[in-house]
């Protein structure tokens, strides 16, 4: 039996290559530190832990899930959003459950969008934003994300027919894979450009608790008349160590949320209840983990790029996210440098052409092991005398 067209389409997993390039270093015995993907290394905070163990032993947990997610998890989406962002969520209409947040990204277009039309992707961005493209059988145009932009999209640059066309868009920030943050006043351009072309919005709030030096990242649902455009899709991965739950929600505008409830109706009986209980512990209970966990992250930034420094590589620190987003020494292509610094030193990097064309002569780094290692990782880059 053939694969369907469609599965054909996809684009190839991006992590995949650098997986399995890895894994043979390692297998030869080689100590590879590895800065190339997104997984947090820090546990689940112990009392997230312990309620999903308490709900696990309920009976009630074992059965189905309401289709759209238990009451309570809905309420403390909605009360998280007022206590962090003074954002009013209805938890009945305005807030959709999800496998993780990567789910309701590839299932959005296909809620909301027509086999034709044309979505906003950024680039460089997540590469599996394109799935979602393939799925609905889309089309898609970037935004471009430079430097001299602050990685931010300069909505003038899109051309009348693009404007015309488009009927979603994808924004990321705080940004993987640049570390950029975007303020409220972006995000107000963004809600006026929307509102005058007659474009849908999503934001990935992915990283949205990290953010340095005593900025805290806006909610893109912070923006006045943000509601009556978009939604923001928010994920526990990061902020609480919960990768491996998959566990997340999206907010805000009530038809998109219809959609991605319905989509969701035909695909899924919601997640398991229990995990539902411990994410309901995470977003209500005492937030310290996430402010130690945000220091944590700063910390290792601040040793990383200050090494980077020592060795004469000019990088910008990154203003959030747990990423930083480094130029490639001349003469190197991103897959070029990658493929050195793996070859030759032993540290796994990620290409920047993985998150698209504008991501070409950079890298990106994952600042998910702790500062010696991650000053290892640099001194085994400065022998190579490439500065």
């Amino acid at each position: 039996m053939e694969l369907s067209k469609k599965l054909q389409q996809l684009p190839p997993q991006f992590f995949a290559s650098l997986v399995q390039k890895v894994g043979a270093a390692v297998a030869q015995g080689r100590d590879v530190i590895n800065l190339g993907q997104g997984n947090p290394d820090q546990p689940t905070p112990p009392h997230i832990v312990k309620a999903l163990q308490e709900a696990a032993e309920n009976p009630l947990t074992h059965k189905y899930s309401p289709f759209r997610g238990i009451g309570e998890l809905k309420e403390a989406a909605a009360d998280f959003y007022k206590r962090e962002y003074n954002v009013e969520i209805d938890p009945t209409t305005e807030v959709a459950v999800l496998f993780g947040t990567k789910i309701g990204l590839v299932e959005l277009p296909i809620a909301v969008l027509n086999p034709g039309d044309l979505m906003l992707l950024p680039d460089p961005g997540y590469p599996d934003y394109l799935s979602g493209v393939v799925m609905a059988d889309v089309q898609y145009e970037t935004l471009p994300l430079v430097a001299e932009n602050n990685f931010l999209p300069d909505f003038n640059m899109l051309s009348q027919d693009t404007k015309e066309r488009a009927k979603l868009m994808y924004l990321n920030y705080p940004n993987n894979p640049t570390g950029a943050t975007a303020d409220l006043e972006f995000f107000n351009q963004t809600v006026e450009f929307a509102k005058e072309n007659g474009i849908a919005v999503s934001h990935d709030f992915a990283y949205g608790a990290i953010g340095f030096d005593g900025v805290k990242p806006v909610s893109f649902l912070q923006a006045e008349g943000a509601k009556e455009i978009g939604i923001e899709m928010y994920t526990l991965s990061k902020t609480y160590n919960m990768a491996g739950w998959r566990v997340g929600f999206a907010v805000g505008n009530k038809e998109m949320i219809e959609a991605l409830n319905l989509i969701q109706d035909h695909l899924f009986v919601s997640l398991f209840p229990a995990i539902q209980h411990a994410a309901v512990a995470a977003l209500n209970e005492n937030q310290l983990c996430v402010s130690s966990l945000v220091e944590r992250y700063e910390n290792r930034r601040n040793t990383f790029i200050n090494a980077c420094k020592r060795i004469g590589w000019e990088v910008e620190a990154p203003t959030g996210s747990f990423f930083a987003w480094l130029p490639v020494p001349k003469g190197y292509t991103s897959q070029e440098f990658t493929d050195k610094l793996l070859n030759e030193a032993d540290v796994a990097v990620a290409p920047g052409n993985g998150f698209g064309e504008f991501g070409e002569g950079y890298i990106r780094v994952g600042l998910l092991v702790d500062e010696p290692r991650l000053e290892e990782a640099v001194d085994r880059i400065g022998k190579l005398a490439i500065f």
